[in-house]
């Protein structure tokens, strides 16, 4: 189950860097707006926010990774919860989709990350 636990931490570090190229770099593309359901007018007000919000998923992403590959499952948790937090917030203000994209992945991982005694992977 540590390896299981440690994919599920990685995969949503993966996400995060997903949701950072998405935000950061194709918010404005025909890709970007059609993910987020925008027109290039809205996208092209929004584009300054829709960065700073990926920057912020890049630290999270970098976050959650360094915790798992450190085996350091005490931080791997700190960044689940935010990822989980950011999903819940996000569903609530933008999206009831985030629940499912960002907060679900988290919360198996978050569990998965419960199915072996101490705070290291090793």
């Amino acid at each position: 189950m540590r390896i299981l636990a440690m994919i599920a931490a990685l995969i949503v570090a993966a996400e995060h860097v997903g949701f950072l190229v998405l935000e950061m770099f194709l918010w404005q593309s025909e890709a970007g707006m059609q993910v987020f359901g925008l027109t290039a007018e809205e996208a092209a007000q929004t584009a300054t926010l829709a960065a700073n919000q990926g920057l912020y998923n890049g630290f999270l992403a970098a976050g959650l990774a360094w915790a798992v590959l450190r085996g350091n499952r005490e931080f791997t948790r700190v960044f689940l919860l935010c990822a989980i937090a950011a999903g819940v917030f996000g569903a609530m203000t933008a999206s009831p989709t985030i629940l499912y994209v960002q907060a679900a992945p988290a919360a198996v991982a978050l569990v998965l990350s419960f199915t072996q005694k101490g705070d290291r992977y090793n």
